[in-house]
């Protein structure tokens, strides 16, 4: 996700975003473990859009 398209979130929305990229996280990390990841620079990515939104919805408070 671009920063761009971070800004045209609502609060709520990061919120549900953070959440599922969680979960998404989780199942990746269980993959990982299974060798069964197709493309394990994955992990990182949403690693730093988790980073992303957190520092979005910790802007919008101020």
């Amino acid at each position: 996700m671009k920063k761009k398209d971070i800004k045209k979130l609502t609060k709520s929305q990061a919120i549900k975003d953070i959440d599922k990229l969680k979960k998404d996280l989780f199942n990746f990390r269980f993959q990982k473990i299974n060798s069964q990841i197709k493309n394990p620079s994955k992990i990182r990515e949403i690693k730093k859009t988790i980073a992303r939104l957190k520092t979005f919805s910790k802007d919008n408070n101020a």
